[in-house]
Formats: C-alpha cells, sequence, structure tokens
C-alpha cells in the first residue's frame, strides 16, 4: 500500500513538473479577472468524463428535494433498507446497466461506491466548497465535504470525502463507511493537451442481522416491540466489508500545432483491487460449515489500457479508432475439493483484448453518437451502442438509444469459496445477450421515457431448493447462480410532470413495468410512484426561501428479490410478495444564500396504515422518524 502511495505522489509530482513553466506560475491575470467582478454561477463548471458540463446548482427545488439522500441522487425506483449505509432493492429494472467485461459482482454491495462515470472534474474561477450533512437513525452522522479550486485556468484539483456512521434501530445493523477521492484535470493553454486524473480510496462496512425471524411481531405492532432492538435477527455477529482503490488516468494530445482538426492520440488508465468480506459465527441458516468462525474474503484487481487515435471535422463529425486491453486477477489463497471430488480453483484470470470504432456527431440540433467493439482475443465479447438527440428547442428534446451486447459473466457467478459446504462452486456459462432499446421526451408539457429489453442467456441467484416455514420465509439459505435458457421481454413506461399554480406544486412521477417470461425469474412491481404536493415562497425581502410539502411513494404488491449478505447480492423469491404500503413524509426545506436547510418527518404514517411495510421478505422498511440536514456552497 505504502509503496501505491509513493508512486501515486511521485506520478502527480511528474505531471505538474513536466507542464509548461508559465502553468505553474501563479496566474495573475486570472486572479485579477475574479477579484475585480464577482464570478456568474455559470462559470462554476462540472465536467463529466465525456465533456457533457453543468453547472454548480445552488438552487432549493423539488429535485434537489429528492436528491438529498445518501447517494446524492434521486432515488426513484430504489428501496432503501432500513438503516443509512444500507443496500436497497431495485424496483425499477431499467435502472441496471450492462458491461461487456467481467465485473468482480458483490452488486448489492456496490450502491455506494463511486465507479470511473461517478466522478466528475470541476472548473471553477475561485475557490468552491460543498457541504453536505444529515443526521442519521441512531448514534451517528452523514457527512460529505467536498473542496476544489483552479491554481490557473488550465490546472484544477479537487478534493472529497464522504463518511457515515450510523448505528441503527435493529441489532447489529451499524453501517460504517468512506469515500475519499481526490481529482485533478488539466489542459494546455493552446487546447493541445487533456489531462483527467483521480484517486479514489472507498470502504463499505454493514453488520449483517439478516432480517427479522418473528414477522408477527413486527406486524401485531405491540409496543414491547416497537423498541425494533427487542426484534430477534437471525444474526448477531456478522458483517461483510467491500474496499477497493482505483488509479485512473484519460489524458490526449492533438498532433497539430495549429490545426484544430488534426489527428489526437487518446489513452486511458485504470488500475483497481477490490475484495469483499464476510465474516461471522458458523450458522445453521447457512448449511454446515467447514469451521465455527466464517471468514470469506474474495480479492480482485483489474489494470485497464485503451489507446486510440480520433478526428475531428467540422462537417462531418468525430471518429475515433480503439483498442484496448483489459487484465484481471480475481483470487483466493486456496483450492476447495467438494464431496464429488471435483475441485474449486484458487483464482479466475484472463486477458482480454478488444477493438473499437466509435462516430460522433454534433451539428445545430442533432447530436449523436455510434459505438462498436468486438473482442481479438477468444473470448465472445462484443458491444454496440447507438444514441441521438434532437433539440427542438429549450423545452423539447427528444431522445432515442439502442444497445445490443454480448456480455461475459461476472466473476463471483463463476468462482466462490466459502467456509459453508454448499457455498463454493466453479461454473462455466453462456455469454449473457442484451437487447435495449429506449425512447426519451423531454418536452413542456411532460416528460416520458420507453424502454425495451430482451435479455437471453440471464444469470441469476436463487436458492436451491428452499423449505419455506409458515410466513413465508425460506428456513435455510443454499444461494446458488443460475442460468435462464429462456427469452425474458422487459418493458416498461415513465412518465413526470411537475404541476405549478400559484405557489403551489404538484410533482408526478409513474412507472409502468410488464415483464414476459415463461418462469418468474425477472420480478418487479408493476407500478411505482412518488407524488409530491408542495408550497415554496419567499420571505423578510425575499431573503429567505421555504419549501414544504407531502410526498407520497408507492409500489403494487409483487415478490420482491431477497437479500443475500453471505454473498453481497439479491436472488429471486417467489414465496412472499411485499408492497401496496404508502410511505409518506412531510419536509420543509429553506435556503438563505448558499445555505439550504433539510427537515424531513420520514414515514410519519407508519404507525396508523399498518405495520406491513418491508424492503424485503423479512426486512422492515424505516418506521416514521425525523432528520434534518444542511448542504452550504462556498465560493471563496
Amino acid at each position: 500500500m505504502s509503496q501505491r502511495f509513493l508512486f501515486v505522489i511521485l506520478f502527480f509530482s511528474f505531471v505538474c513538473s513536466a507542464q509548461v513553466d508559465e502553468v505553474l506560475k501563479p496566474d495573475r491575470k486570472f486572479e485579477k479577472q475574479t477579484a475585480e467582478k464577482k464570478a456568474s454561477i455559470d462559470l462554476y463548471k462540472i465536467i463529466s468524463l465525456d465533456n457533457d458540463t453543468t453547472y454548480v446548482d445552488t438552487t432549493l427545488t423539488i429535485q434537489r428535494e429528492y436528491k438529498f439522500n445518501y447517494l446524492r441522487k434521486d432515488t426513484f425506483g430504489l428501496l432503501q433498507f432500513l438503516n443509512e449505509g444500507q443496500t436497497y432493492n431495485t424496483l425499477n429494472f431499467g435502472l441496471n446497466q450492462f458491461n461487456p467485461y467481467p465485473e468482480f459482482g458483490f452488486k448489492a454491495k456496490h450502491f455506494n461506491y463511486l465507479e470511473v462515470r461517478d466522478v466528475n472534474y470541476y472548473n471553477v474561477p475561485t475557490p468552491y466548497s460543498d457541504l453536505y450533512f444529515k443526521s442519521v437513525m441512531e448514534q451517528g452522522q452523514n457527512l460529505d465535504a467536498f473542496v476544489s479550486l483552479n491554481t490557473s485556468k488550465n490546472l484544477n484539483f479537487s478534493v472529497g470525502y464522504k463518511g457515515l456512521r450510523s448505528l441503527g434501530k435493529y441489532a447489529n445493523q451499524l453501517s460504517s463507511t468512506g469515500n475519499f477521492r481526490f481529482i485533478t484535470s488539466y489542459n494546455t493553454t493552446n487546447k493541445r493537451y487533456h489531462l483527467k486524473a483521480h484517486i479514489t480510496a472507498q470502504d463499505i462496512l454493514n453488520q449483517e442481522n439478516g432480517g427479522i425471524v418473528n414477522l408477527s411481531e413486527f406486524e401485531e405492532g405491540e409496543n414491547l416491540y416497537r423498541e425494533r432492538a427487542r426484534l430477534e435477527t437471525y444474526f448477531t455477529d456478522a458483517k461483510s466489508l467491500l474496499k477497493g482503490n482505483r488509479f485512473f488516468v484519460d489524458h490526449s494530445f492533438r498532433l497539430s500545432k495549429s490545426n484544430p482538426n488534426s489527428l489526437v492520440l487518446l489513452h486511458q488508465f485504470n488500475f483497481e483491487n477490490k475484495f469483499f468480506e464476510f465474516s461471522m459465527s458458523a450458522n445453521e441458516r447457512f448449511g454446515d460449515s467447514y469451521a465455527s468462525t466464517v471468514n470469506n474474503k474474495t480479492r480482485y484487481n483489474r489494470m485497464y489500457n485503451k489507446f486510440g487515435v480520433a478526428y475531428s471535422n467540422a462537417k462531418l463529425g468525430d471518429f475515433q479508432f480503439f483498442a484496448d486491453d483489459y487484465k484481471y486477477n480475481y483470487f483466493y489463497y486456496r483450492t476447495v475439493t467438494l464431496a464429488d471430488g471435483s475441485i474449486v480453483p484458487n483464482k479466475n484470470n484472463d486477458r482480454i483484448n478488444t477493438w473499437g470504432a466509435q462516430y460522433s456527431y454534433q451539428k445545430n440540433s442533432w447530436k449523436g453518437n455510434l459505438l462498436v467493439s468486438n473482442s481479438l482475443t477468444n473470448q465472445s465479447l462484443a458491444n454496440i451502442e447507438a444514441n441521438v438527440r434532437y433539440t427542438l428547442n429549450d423545452k423539447n428534446t427528444f431522445a432515442l438509444k439502442y444497445q445490443n451486447m454480448n456480455k461475459l459473466p461476472d466473476l463471483n457467478y463463476v468462482l466462490y469459496q466459502s467456509d459453508y459446504v454448499a457455498y463454493n462452486w466453479y461454473n462455466t456459462f453462456k455469454n449473457e445477450k442484451i437487447n435495449n432499446f429506449e425512447v426519451e421526451a423531454q418536452t413542456q408539457w411532460l416528460d416520458a421515457s420507453f424502454q425495451y429489453t430482451v435479455l437471453n442467456d440471464h444469470l441469476f441467484f436463487a436458492n436451491q431448493n428452499p423449505v419455506y416455514n409458515e410466513q413465508g420465509i425460506a428456513e435455510q439459505l443454499v444461494v446458488k447462480p443460475f442460468q435462464y435458457d429462456k427469452t425474458i421481454n422487459y418493458l416498461s413506461v415513465k412518465a413526470s410532470k411537475d404541476v405549478k399554480f400559484w405557489k403551489m406544486g404538484f410533482d408526478n412521477t409513474v412507472l409502468f413495468q410488464q415483464v414476459e417470461q415463461n418462469d418468474p425469474i425477472l420480478n418487479v412491481p408493476k407500478f411505482v410512484t412518488r407524488n409530491t404536493l408542495y408550497f415554496s415562497d419567499y420571505y423578510f425581502k425575499k431573503a429567505l426561501y421555504i419549501q414544504t410539502g407531502v410526498t407520497l411513494n408507492y409500489f403494487t404488491k409483487y415478490k420482491a428479490n431477497d437479500y443475500n449478505p453471505l454473498l453481497g447480492e439479491f436472488y429471486i423469491q417467489n414465496q412472499k410478495e411485499i408492497g401496496d404500503f404508502p410511505m409518506m413524509d412531510f419536509f420543509i426545506n429553506a435556503k438563505v444564500r448558499t445555505f439550504r436547510m433539510f427537515l424531513k418527518a420520514e414515514h410519519f404514517n407508519s404507525s396508523f396504515t399498518g405495520f406491513n411495510y418491508y424492503t424485503a421478505p423479512n426486512y422492515p422498511y424505516r418506521d416514521f422518524m425525523v432528520r434534518f440536514g444542511v448542504i452550504w456552497n462556498f465560493f471563496s
């Protein structure tokens, strides 16, 4: 670890010292301009990896209310578990994103894990800070602090840390997470060289209680069990830990000094290592074990290099050709011999090379992109992505997207080792085939989207030969990966509209989903809705802005996926339905300049609409609680 840290420091020292001397000297002109005139908000730029640019948002809108949460994004279609920092059950299948490469897996643990495309880059005229605080369920807090500054117009440094600690209301439910990121971006004055780079160090620790044992004690609502720590849970000492570090660089260099349409050399580098660990005292709920103390640790690292050349033409668009090299190592420190004599190896590693081409076009109201990639090595891997966007005017935009993917299985489907006897496997699965078509319209009358997805050779986890108790809960969890050899057709339609009249607003989002399949593999609720009635107004000569209202979240009953903490994955179950309960929140938000305060009474209807609310078959949803928090931005 210390050697990698030293390498990082030396690398950034080299990058900084390798720039032109003028860049390292204080940009007096830059400082003078920002000192003489207060910078407008549109100069504080947030830039994605694909160079899509937005601006720092200091407003207080209903959309900002939806994003004031642990993930700091709109979580419509996700159902959060009891404690802050735990996983989410996915109500909207359309939120799933696919990567043709074999990924680490353990996806239930990755909702708060910052991937490469989750990291943005900044360009700011003065130092910019973003401070986020929110109270948690019990004994702890959630804090996200971020600072960004430009030493010149060309060079930016940003650093941030998001930390969470929350004890939770139930037994063995502690969450403790940390997400550190260091970000830099640079371009030469003549725009020939561009650099984006970041370092992340992330750890996500959860105590895992396995859900409650007696559902009747929760559902009957007796005062004795209103103190949730009294409810018996399956595990009292289980915990899981996902930890990862990443070093990422994306840079380009234009060959010609004077011709902006000349060839551009591209390079992207990504090195990442992770591990997922689960530990507990042996428990018969997972079956027989080899040891009295279970400690499963899966290790993984990968190195990715992408080399390309691009050509830009004002009339024809942008052309890019590339080749990439993807090396991964997924491993354990032992081999396992099963009862039938078969051996579960200690590693799964490979090297994948692909070629690809990308075409981008943007002119007037049209913007489009086409990406094609295919494997050069023996692995069968392919991806086609096409999207086009037409902007009629500021209020009306239409988009089409198509994706055809031949995806290699994620690594924990292929190989897994555990101290539990039944949780050891080494499989050979076919590639997953995914066809996805989307239409989106953002208009002055309504925002709407349509998605149609066809899945073949779909991989999933399921409980093998379960025996259910009278509550509909499996008595033992022997969850394994399976592959479905038939076709699954998924369709969704989503519509949203914020209706405003006087100082009132009525924001509505409705999602409809339909699945056609021969067997119940992909289970989703038919309807998911979110409806918010709110009031907004200024006070004290417009120095104070107040927003208050009530939000209703609801989804229809369905046989939701259950959660297996040992695997860090959700698995299908077709015994118990959850849903058909309202979740109502009352909020009061206030804004003074760049300071915003949020106060919310979450699920305030819990005590009088019935204790039948669950996020998974034996994991209750949150009870009524009052939480508050702030976001404060500084621009100096």
